[in-house]
C-alpha cells in the first residue's frame, strides 16, 4: 500500500503510532525486567539505610559542575 492511496485519518493513525513508537524507544527505562545482583541490592539498601549524606555543594566540587 502507498501513503498516496491513505485517507486523511489513516495517514494520522500511522504518524500518530510512528511517533508514539519513537518516543517510547527514546523515553523508556533500558533497565526495566532487568534484576538487581544480590551485591547491588545490600549495598542499594545500607545506602538507604544510611544517615550519612553528602551536601550538594560537595557533589558539584567533586565532580567539578558550575
Amino acid at each position: 500500500m502507498k501513503v498516496a492511496d491513505l485517507t486523511v485519518e489513516e495517514l494520522r493513525a500511522l504518524i500518530k503510532e510512528a511517533v508514539q513508537e519513537e518516543l517510547r524507544w527514546l523515553l523508556g527505562d533500558p533497565d526495566k525486567g532487568l534484576e538487581l545482583r544480590h551485591e547491588f541490592e545490600e549495598r542499594l539498601q545500607a545506602s538507604l539505610a544510611s544517615t550519612e549524606r553528602v551536601p550538594f555543594e560537595e557533589v558539584k566540587k567533586r565532580f567539578k559542575l558550575p
